[in-house]
């Protein structure tokens, strides 16, 4: 491929997205790809599910270092009144902060605080323009793993994102959630939005469930259900540690459907 992979990934809370983002990391480093992993939930997990070692986890988010805001933006967090920077300098933030494990590197975002364009606070405008830069500049594959909300991405920028993913368990709660997220992504003017399936037992029957709500050429797939991956949570440790050699398999070949997928649409 010429340009990069940028993968966001999103869903209703407890649907597995986190676990569906560090499977994409640990598949794409797998391939031999450098991986920036951002975690721009506020229940901030990704280290974890990927296996950072715990002396480097957890990490502080960008968005608590009131002394890199108020350096970059010109205004300290939670004062009132002044003029800050809306477009201020982060191209060195990915590689300054991050921590590395293997071939991924990981930064911890944490979330806007409102809908929309976020809040005109320094540290939102701060985030907004990181997510710009990883989305339009950076050279290594991206793996987002947001919120169910797309706060974080702007009309400007959400054309870099390669596949927006929307994850989906079991159930119309989670599938009611998806449909937002795709709608979302066709407001925003992202053009490749997907749907994937995270933890269907085989008498889940995932193409019969997920068919009345989506097209079939938005469906990636699914990870099936795997207790190696709960029993992995239990434990305090990453994914790869405790996964089953089908869903590793099956990650592989989402993002090869993503691949195939990119060039049609």
């Amino acid at each position: 491929m010429s340009a990069p992979l940028k993968i966001a990934v999103s869903g209703k809370g407890g649907a597995g997205k986190t676990t569906v983002a560090a499977g994409l990391c640990l598949a794409l480093e797998g391939r031999g790809y450098d991986v920036l992993a951002m975690d721009c939930d506020p229940d901030a997990n990704l280290a974890g599910a990927i296996g950072f070692p715990a002396d480097v986890h957890p990490i502080r988010p960008l968005s608590s270092l009131t002394d890199l805001i108020e350096q970059r933006t010109g205004v300290t967090p939670g004062s009132y009144g002044g003029i800050f920077k809306l477009n201020p300098h982060v191209s060195d933030i990915p590689d300054t902060y991050c921590c590395r494990h293997g071939r991924i590197k990981l930064l911890v975002v944490d979330s806007i605080d409102q809908g929309g364009s976020g809040c005109a606070c320094p540290q939102n405008v701060l985030m907004k323009r990181l997510v710009s830069e990883v989305l339009v500049s950076r050279t290594e594959a991206v793996v987002m793993d947001m919120e169910a909300g797309l706060e974080h991405l702007g009309r400007s920028t959400a054309s870099a994102v390669t596949a927006m993913i929307a994850v989906v368990e079991p159930g119309q709660r989670s599938v009611a959630t998806a449909k937002s997220i795709l709608k979302l992504s066709a407001d925003l003017g992202i053009a490749r939005a997907f749907v994937l399936g995270n933890r269907f037992r085989p008498e889940d029957r995932f193409s019969d469930f997920v068919s009345p709500h989506f097209d079939g050429k938005r469906t990636l797939g699914c990870v099936p259900f795997d207790s190696g991956i709960n029993e992995a949570d239990l434990a305090g440790v990453g994914i790869k540690e405790r996964m089953a050699a089908v869903t590793r398999d099956e990650f592989s070949r989402i993002l090869k459907r993503i691949e195939e997928q990119i060039r049609v649409l």
